[in-house]
């Protein structure tokens, strides 16, 4: 069965929040997790979060956490606020500052890793 947890409006690009997420695509549940935990980059840590709420929802209908694996990792583009930065000659700059949506899709796999965990 399929148990799945949704993020938005994460203040990070979504190509910083990619990176993260092709690390830990098709991987084990445990792995991810350890794999999120060490890593540096700001984007792990919603993404982290993301996952243990989707392993929360696993638990809640008494599926076992050591034989879950991620099937699916969908990074969207959320909403762009548009700002200026005043430059000279009163002219400004515009910038966008954007946001994410991310959603977790975990699923039981059984005993053996899975094919796409070797990646």
């Amino acid at each position: 069965m399929e148990y799945q947890a949704t993020t938005k409006y994460i203040r990070t690009s979504t190509r910083k929040v990619r990176l993260i997420a092709d690390a830990i695509r098709g991987k084990r549940v445990d792995r991810a997790i350890a794999i999120l935990a060490m890593t540096p980059k700001i984007a792990a840590e919603p993404i982290l979060k993301t996952l243990l709420s989707a392993i929360a929802n696993a638990k809640k209908t008494v599926a076992d956490a050591h034989t879950l694996g991620i099937t699916q990792i969908i990074v969207m583009g959320g909403p762009v606020m548009k700002r200026f930065h005043a430059v000279s000659r009163g002219m400004a700059h515009a910038y966008k500052k954007r946001m994410t949506h991310v959603k977790i899709v975990i699923e039981e796999k059984g005993d053996q890793p899975s094919s796409k965990a070797g990646k």
